[in-house]
């Protein structure tokens, strides 16, 4: 069974990477029977290339891409440098899980609506007598820096969530106490010692946000620039071409994407070897100076770490997604909202009864679609998991993460012209598949912790005392493991809730979520239906982490009352009457 699950695994989560390949490179050729097109040639590079606005299109793909994850791992850095093993770290620790259920098209709805020319922080600043006539705007700016900041807010807290695990695996204390030794400082042992090991360890998250960057289409469709946009949302427009025979136009900028993305990934794999492994001498240059006393130790230097500005660096990556919450919620009940007021005048809940029905119907599609794709990956990515603890040996990490760093349109384009070749109207069937295909590796890794951590001790004796393998994973392993199952659910649903492109392109525009409507309404329609559809969108995420923390902390409350009557039952069973001490009144 394990060895089947694996197989299928395989077929479903790799094998589709081969002709989403092969479908936008023979497409790009020429060549697409489907169409009449039998001789390959490169009319349609030379098409795509005589574009005029290709070359500033991809300059502001490099741009944001490479911007926003620059600017996200040097404050994750910061505010880990600042704020690790202290009382404030607690504090961001609590805050980075409702940021990361706040799904990106919700954000960027938010961010809109916050920062647009007659957004709320223009009204408010209005309402105190500043003009903002001529202020600089952020959404839809000619150089993409509102979706710069966009995407570096909101991956900042995935940086730091990931960064958690990698800093115990360190052991920081321990390389801080030693460093200490040595005579350096707070911020030298962070920047010589801690980094060096922290970003390798960090590479496969840095990999998915700066491809996620280079590459996300719906987030720059509300937020980005228009005239020219972004690489990514330029194919999407070649893409949506009335006229078919512009679909190798398309395949060619698909494929240019992907060339792009993965020229920058090589482009920092290069820059890390060449300034961890080869320019080593910053590293092992010492401290800068003598080091009188030990900083790490007395109170007064510990006060003082965290009173500079990188130990407030968190504050705008939480505020902002707090602030464009109450936003969205204004807005979906403000019936009269004149500029420059600060608050609606008039309330009223005719949009929340006018997409009723809709949002009921979408809401119901969504989560059920959620629910199917992350319990198809979860079954799949166990079964990997098992077949690695069971054989010693298991699918490749960068196979894993293949789905996280490949651009979504150029994979998504090359599978669905295979698809044309099947007869049917499966589109259900194509957009969970592509759904267990992106929420898998998300799985995967989320169990990965856990798995690696289980005793297989326990396994052991439990077959010695007459289990199948069947009842000890489901009497022995299953309960130790519930919580992280039930987590691991709730991060495959959001990931399946937020997925756009797989839904729109594989759906053929038949299969309606939150998330494809909210897209759509953001671009121009009333504010207050987006503002709806935007805060039902956020909404849905934070229930499945929700029932997820609560049944999570229940399996685990279940788990050790269990083990506590099991420990009472063996000390009064009949055995123990009979064969223990006598008990004397």
């Amino acid at each position: 069974m394990i060895r089947l699950l694996y197989l299928v695994t395989i077929l479903i989560c790799a094998l589709p990477l081969i002709p989403g390949v092969l479908g936008i490179v023979l497409p790009a050729l020429s060549w697409l029977p489907a169409l009449g097109l039998y001789t390959p040639n490169f009319s349609a590079f030379n098409i795509a290339f005589q574009w005029s606005g290709l070359s500033q299109s991809i300059f502001l793909t490099l741009f944001t891409g490479i911007g926003s994850t620059v600017l996200a791992i040097t404050l994750c850095f910061f505010i880990l440098r600042a704020n690790w093993n202290s009382p404030r770290w607690q504090r961001i620790e609590h805050l980075i899980a409702p940021m990361l259920a706040l799904p990106h098209v919700a954000f960027a709805i938010g961010f809109a609506f916050t920062f647009a020319p007659t957004g709320w922080l223009f009204r408010l600043l209005e309402s105190i007598g500043i003009d903002t006539s001529s202020a600089f705007t952020l959404i839809q700016d000619p150089y993409g820096i509102g979706l710069l900041f966009a995407l570096a807010i909101k991956e900042t807290p995935f940086l730091l969530l990931m960064s958690v695990s990698v800093l115990h695996q360190i052991r920081v204390n321990q390389l801080q106490a030693v460093a200490a030794s040595l005579g350096y400082n707070h911020n030298e042992t962070w920047l010589k010692v801690v980094l060096p090991q922290w970003l390798p360890k960090m590479r496969m998250p840095i990999y998915a946000v700066l491809a996620y960057g280079l590459s996300v289409v719906d987030i720059a469709l509300i937020l980005g620039p228009t005239r020219p946009p972004t690489l990514a949302v330029l194919v999407w427009q070649w893409f949506n071409e009335p006229d078919l025979l512009l679909i190798t136009r398309a395949a060619v900028g698909a494929l240019l994407l992907l060339t792009v993305s993965f020229s920058v990934l090589a482009l920092a794999r290069t820059i890390e070897w060449f300034a961890f492994d080869i320019k080593r001498e910053w590293q092992i240059s010492g401290a800068f100076r003598p080091q009188a006393t030990t900083p790490l130790t007395t109170k007064s230097n510990k006060r003082k770490r965290h009173t500079g500005i990188s130990g407030r660096l968190h504050w705008p990556f939480f505020i902002v997604p707090i602030v464009v919450v109450p936003v969205l919620l204004l807005w979906s009940f403000a019936q009269r909202w004149r500029f420059p007021d600060a608050l609606p005048s008039r309330y009223s809940a005719r949009f929340w009864l006018q997409e009723s029905n809709t949002l009921i119907e979408l809401a119901t599609s969504s989560a059920m679609l959620a629910c199917i794709s992350a319990c198809l990956a979860l079954i799949l990515a166990i079964g990997c998991l098992e077949y690695r603890q069971k054989y010693q040996r298991g699918l490749p990490t960068w196979l894993i993460a293949l789905p996280m760093v490949i651009p979504q349109l150029s994979i998504l384009f090359g599978m669905q012209i295979s698809t044309y070749f099947i007869s049917g109207q499966y589109y259900w069937f194509w957009v969970i598949w592509s759904h267990v295909l992106f929420a898998f590796p998300y799985l995967y890794l989320s169990l990965d912790g856990p798995w690696r951590s289980y005793d297989i001790r326990l396994d052991q004796s439990a077959r010695s005392l007459g289990m199948n393998a069947w009842a000890t994973w489901w009497k022995v392993k299953r309960p130790l493991m519930m919580p992280a199952i039930w987590l691991a659910i709730a991060v495959g649903m959001s990931v399946s809730l937020a997925q756009y492109l797989p839904t729109q392109i594989l759906g053929a525009g038949r299969i309606s979520t939150l998330t494809t409507e909210a897209v759509a309404l953001a671009s121009g329609q009333d504010r207050r239906v987006s503002a709806v559809y935007g805060l039902l969108q956020g909404l849905l995420p934070l229930i499945f982490f929700t029932l997820a923390l609560i049944a999570s902390r229940y399996s685990g409350n279940f788990s050790r009352r269990k083990k506590s009557i099991q420990r009472q039952t063996r000390s009064t069973n009949t055995d123990d009457l009979i064969c223990g001490k006598p008990h004397y009144k």
